[in-house]
């Protein structure tokens, strides 16, 4: 398992339906649980231009986030961006492995 970044951002139909928000939290959570990702945390986020909330999610590898990812976007209210994240241990053992 890695740890992963997932921002999500309110495509203009998200928006519009912002007061249903805490209900589509809880479905994505389980949407990533489906696919075998363990959704850690979840933040709004302010001062982001494209990003409104994100999670920090555990997953398998990079295709299991994609096809979370995708099944959270055909849904019409997020558009989505997940980048690997590393503690502060796994990057001094990153660095301490470079030659």
């Amino acid at each position: 398992m890695g740890t992963y970044v997932m921002f999500l951002g309110f495509t203009q139909q998200g928006i519009a339906n912002i007061k249903d928000t805490p209900e589509r939290i809880a479905e994505a959570k389980k949407t990533c649980e489906s696919f075998g990702i363990k959704v850690k945390e979840f933040y709004a986020v302010m001062g982001m231009d494209n990003y409104d909330t994100m999670f920090i999610i555990d997953a398998p590898d990079h295709h299991v986030i994609a096809k979370a990812a995708l099944t959270l976007g055909k849904q019409g209210n997020v558009h989505t961006n997940s980048y690997p994240a590393f503690t502060e241990d796994e990057f001094k053992k990153l660095v301490a492995d470079m030659s």
